[in-house]
């Protein structure tokens, strides 16, 4: 490390630095005729005062201590194990509890020498406690290589190792997300690339919602391999009684088939079935013959109805979006052709309504009437002053009215319900919409979702609002071209979820009738069982407002009797409670809070249903693995080939120790040493003269 005095000023101010402390010290000693000072501590007090004077007129000066520092940064390889069922899933499974483990230990201390070495465990999330247990229920390479790049991007790599299968289910294809890598990739080719018997219950498709008294469509896609010349039988149970069942020949090593049939509703509720495929003699894995499915039996769907006054691309993607929920049914009409009774509906649009040509009054006293719930789309079209008559929390004023471009800009605030976070993210990308601004006036109640943001001006003026009094609910989205947020959705991700997520989530917090109960519980009705279960909850006073002062506690029950006691955490006017993961099975549950004199109870029920997706797909993949260390300057090795791997990464040339040079300036003023030296020679001086009784 080497150090350096520099400052903003010639160095030959240091020479005025250290006259000035000569001068100082000379005027006062030289002329100091009391006979109690001895020369010698005469030359003393002038050399300590001179030192003080110099160092305190060069600090002045802001001097920097210049340090340049070097210091080598040894190559990481990093090593990533698939911790996933499927590596465990065939017949050698006890092999990779012990002897490659064993194996891996010894790469370790072979590579481990000359390299520093991070090991990761994955499946569908990343772990960096490197405890293999196999125990994953999913795998998501593609997930592994984004955290591994963004944690190591600027570091000095020398190499990644992935032990793997190959079999991937969750996320994008490895090889291509592998690309963002500037280091070599090798695998560990793990698994059985051959075909074993098993009889694998693929996949099966159903609807998670069905009416009470319809059919619902289920449909089994069935694989046979290795099996030609056997027999099978698929049942489908509910409540110990056998619903469906149809035999299987195998007819082929490589069967495939699709079985489609229709149930009946039954019974309303959150209603379980076991879909089963008898195992036959000598199967690899029995795990994949079976899956349980939960379906939510409704009484009857809701009914959405737009109106628009006249034809417009927002329409058809409101209409999709709210459609991509089975438990909704569509009616659009334009207004001028709109026969039906208002009353059969649980939701109005009205797109551009009221407006000049069709001031609906009649039929906005009949939706006032039966108190049903309003989502208003603004327009150019929309008769602001009839708009602003309809009681819906917001009103514009429309003198010196004029139509703006308006991005959304998300409300962090907003509680009515939560978006997912991607969605979020998703939507600071939506284009913006054509929106009146003028005077606007909102209501307190009135809780803005996206506000409007004008070029550059980031507002609080609503952009899309929803508005609840005790008798009525409505929502306002202040601007046309909606469309637009879902076009581009899917340009950039491939899909209208976010879009939809927003509309739907939206539609169902308008159309659900008022709960005018002082305590309420949220909760989906199915997990995944790598799913945490996460509950909403909130506390009404006798003025019908959030309160979150009470404590709510749940109680959540197997259904083998088991109880699970939680109590919620308290956000900003509400309550959350994340219960973790638990496993699969119904389950039901109560909540409680007792407010004042007063105990409220609510009660529900969910299902956490088997992921079971590591077992069906036991094969092997090593072409993806070959493939992806071609790509990528590395090489594919099988498990017996660990020696000749840390050999390999030894020899290579291009794996090396960086060496990197700092430099660093630091004020001399930061130095708390220098103060104290000052302090010390003043100190020195005073006592010299305090001694021979001067002052």
């Amino acid at each position: 490390m080497n150090f350096n005095l520099v400052t903003e000023y010639p160095i030959w101010f240091f020479i005025i630095c250290i006259a000035l402390g000569v001068g100082y010290a000379t005027i006062l000693y030289y002329k100091e005729t009391k006979s109690e000072f001895t020369v010698i501590s005469k030359w003393f007090m002038a050399i300590f005062r001179m030192l003080v004077i110099s160092i305190i007129s060069f600090l002045l000066l802001n001097p920097l201590l210049k340090t340049t520092s070097r210091y080598a940064e040894k190559p990481v390889i990093l090593f990533a194990q698939d911790n996933s069922m499927s590596i465990v899933a065939g017949a050698d499974s006890s092999t990779y509890h012990q002897n490659y483990i064993e194996n891996l230990n010894r790469l370790f201390d072979q590579v481990g020498s000359n390299y520093k070495i991070d090991k990761y465990t994955f499946g569908e999330n990343i772990g960096a406690d490197f405890n293999i247990d196999y125990s994953a229920k999913q795998t998501d390479i593609s997930n592994l290589f984004d955290e591994l790049a963004e944690r190591y991007s600027h570091k000095n790599v020398g190499g990644l190792i992935v032990a793997t299968d190959g079999i991937y289910n969750r996320g994008v294809n490895p090889v291509y997300s592998s690309n963002q890598f500037n280091f070599p990739v090798y695998t560990i080719a793990l698994g059985d690339t051959n075909l074993q018997k098993d009889i694998i219950l693929n996949k099966v498709n159903y609807n998670r919602i069905a009416y009470l008294g319809n059919e619902f469509p289920i449909e089994i896609i069935v694989n046979g391999n290795m099996c030609k010349g056997l027999s099978s039988e698929v049942t489908i149970i509910k409540d110990d009684t056998v619903k469906y069942r149809k035999r299987i020949d195998f007819d082929s090593d490589n069967y495939f088939a699709t079985l489609k049939l229709n149930l009946v509703a039954t019974e309303p509720g959150l209603q379980k079935y076991r879909i089963n495929i008898s195992a036959t003699e000598n199967e690899i894995s029995k795990a994949n013959n079976s899956q349980d499915i939960y379906i939510d039996i409704l009484e009857g769907r809701q009914k959405i109805l737009i109106l628009a006054n006249s034809p417009h691309p927002d329409i058809t993607a409101l209409k999709e979006a709210i459609l991509s929920n089975k438990n909704y049914e569509v009616d659009y009409f334009k207004v001028d052709n709109f026969d039906q009774p208002i009353q059969a509906y649980n939701l109005v649009l009205l797109h551009g309504l009221p407006s000049m040509q069709n001031t609906i009054k009649d039929l906005l006293e009949e939706i006032n009437e039966n108190q049903l719930p309003v989502l208003y789309i603004l327009s150019k079209q929309t008769l602001l002053p009839l708009f602003n008559r309809v009681n819906s929390g917001v009103k514009i004023g429309d003198e010196n009215l004029i139509y703006n471009e308006s991005t959304p800009i998300i409300n962090v605030s907003f509680a009515l319900f939560n978006l997912s976070e991607s969605t979020i993210e998703i939507s600071k990308q939506f284009p913006p919409l054509i929106s009146p601004y003028g005077n606007i006036n909102l209501q307190p109640s009135v809780n803005s979702l996206f506000f409007q943001q004008i070029g550059s001006i980031e507002t609080v003026e609503p952009l899309f609002a929803l508005n609840q009094t005790l008798d009525s609910k409505t929502g306002i989205i202040a601007g046309t071209g909606i469309w637009k947020w879902r076009m581009n959705n899917f340009a950039k991700y491939g899909n209208h979820h976010a879009f939809d997520e927003i509309i739907n989530k939206t539609v169902q917090y308008l159309s659900l009738k008022l709960d005018k109960s002082f305590f309420r519980v949220f909760s989906k009705n199915d997990f995944l069982e790598n799913e945490n279960i996460e509950f909403d909850a909130e506390v009404y006073n006798e003025s019908y407002e959030l309160v979150n002062d009470p404590e709510v506690a749940l109680t959540i029950s197997n259904s083998e009797g088991k109880k699970y006691p939680y109590v919620f955490s308290k956000t900003s006017n509400a309550y959350f409670l994340n219960a973790g993961s638990l496993p699969s099975g119904n389950y039901s549950f109560m909540a409680r809070v007792q407010v004042g004199d007063k105990l409220f109870n609510e009660t529900g029920e969910f299902s956490i249903k088997t992921l079971n997706i590591e077992n069906i797909n036991t094969r092997a993949d090593h072409n993806l693995l070959y493939n992806l260390a071609e790509n990528n300057g590395g090489e594919m090795i099988y498990p017996d080939q660990l020696e000749y791997l840390s050999s390999v990464i030894n020899s290579r040339e291009d794996i090396k120790t960086i060496t990197y040079t700092q430099q660093r300036y630091t004020e001399l003023l930061n130095f708390s040493w220098i103060l104290v030296f000052v302090l010390s020679l003043l100190a020195a001086e005073w006592f010299m003269r305090k001694r021979a009784g001067s002052y």
